[in-house]
């Protein structure tokens, strides 16, 4: 089986269909299609930012239910989640857009995407393991040691990536560089921290270009580690982007 792995989407619906056409897909009946087989993999952060969050989302988890796709949720798909189930969340960092979006639905609208995105969070693994162990999709990445495990600790740095507990001056949390450190055998291919160009460190692939923050849309092809990329419409935010210190794809 062949993969395509496409994260940090964000509400960039556009982008999304034409980094699938891009990668070979036909929609059809609202799901991709691929006329070799392959298969795409979504590794979370489908919402909130970009301006179409409610289409991606109901895309995917249609896609999802039909078993069309494959998908893994991340911290923004987890926040989403919780606050559709009513849980107190603070709606910032994004959540407000999709929440603005969910508000312009009619109700019955508005009941049925929530219920595709729960069912669709509820009943996805909270990484993937693919191609005989060769490859493992986790939002924010995983440590080697970590792969086949499922506490909670592992639970936040598949979500959230390495956090050191600081935070910057806008907010955001420092994270360590794990990948910098990694050393299994299965690629690892994550989103979660932007970066500029596709960050291939250590068979481990970041392909989260920051689509919603003006730059690319970027996918990973599996096993030929190839990645592909479409233009954002987004304006350009330079400050959103993490410095690269790793062979760039």
């Amino acid at each position: 089986m062949a993969y395509d792995i496409i994260s940090d989407i964000h509400g960039c619906y556009d982008e999304m269909i034409a980094l699938m056409q891009k990668l070979g897909y036909e929609v059809k009946d609202g799901t991709p299609v691929h006329s070799e087989g392959r298969t795409l993999v979504f590794a979370g952060d489908l919402t909130d930012r970009g301006p179409k969050s409610v289409e991606v989302m109901r895309f995917v988890a249609k896609a999802y239910e039909k078993g069309a796709v494959r998908y893994v949720p991340g911290n923004h798909c987890n926040k989403l989640y919780r606050y559709l189930k009513g849980n107190p969340v603070k709606v910032m960092h994004g959540l407000e857009t999709t929440a603005a979006e969910l508000k312009e639905l009619s109700p019955a609208d508005r009941t049925e995407a929530s219920g595709q995105f729960i069912r669709l969070y509820e009943s996805a693994p909270l990484y993937d393991i693919l191609h005989n162990g060769d490859l493992v999709v986790a939002h924010a990445g995983i440590k080697a040691d970590d792969i086949g495990k499922y506490s909670r600790k592992v639970k936040e740095f598949v979500l959230y990536g390495d956090i050191t507990g600081e935070t910057h001056p806008d907010g955001r949390p420092v994270r360590r560089d794990w990948a910098a450190d990694y050393e299994g055998k299965a690629w690892v291919v994550y989103g979660h921290t932007p970066v500029k160009r596709p960050r291939i460190v250590n068979r481990t692939v970041n392909i989260d270009t920051g689509c919603v923050f003006g730059n690319q849309l970027t996918g990973f092809r599996f096993p030929e580690h190839e990645t592909v990329s479409v233009e954002s419409s987004m304006p350009y935010d330079a400050s959103r982007f993490r410095e690269d210190h790793g062979r760039q794809a």
